[in-house]
């Protein structure tokens, strides 16, 4: 069906991204290229001087690795790891990479449909948004 998609993962405390691959293998067309993104947030000015020295570059070596992992399970699995707020970078990864279809999983507990970050997908995505709960 695709030929492009991008699979934003989140690290969050009890949640893996098998739901999100597996809609992606399944939406994907024949020689599709995955792309799973990781945004993280900024560091505050104010905490800089608090990390240890190496942290921040440990800390993206660690996502690179684990998301490399996820993308050798894909047919034509990509990774990429961007800094910034993950609605607007993966918004502007989709824009500019012409991505097809975003796969996004929710990671809202309560009520609401979903969070902020996957309602401003939706709302402003360039292509199809395949949204997992």
């Amino acid at each position: 069906m695709y030929k492009n998609i991008l699979v934003p993962i989140a690290y969050e405390a009890g949640h893996d991204a098998k739901a999100e691959l597996e809609a992606a293998r399944q939406l994907a067309s024949p020689g599709a290229a995955v792309t799973l993104l990781h945004v993280m947030d900024p560091v505050p000015f104010f905490a800089i001087d608090y990390m240890p020295e190496g942290y921040r570059d440990e800390l993206v070596q660690a996502i690179r690795a684990d998301l490399q992992r996820l993308a050798d399970t894909l047919q034509d699995g990509r990774v990429v790891v961007l800094e910034g707020d993950a609605a607007r970078e993966i918004l502007d990864w989709a824009q500019g990479n012409k991505v097809d279809c975003v796969v996004l999983a929710t990671h809202r507990s309560d009520t609401s449909l979903y969070g902020s970050t996957a309602a401003r997908v939706v709302r402003y995505a360039p292509c199809a948004v395949h949204l997992l709960r």
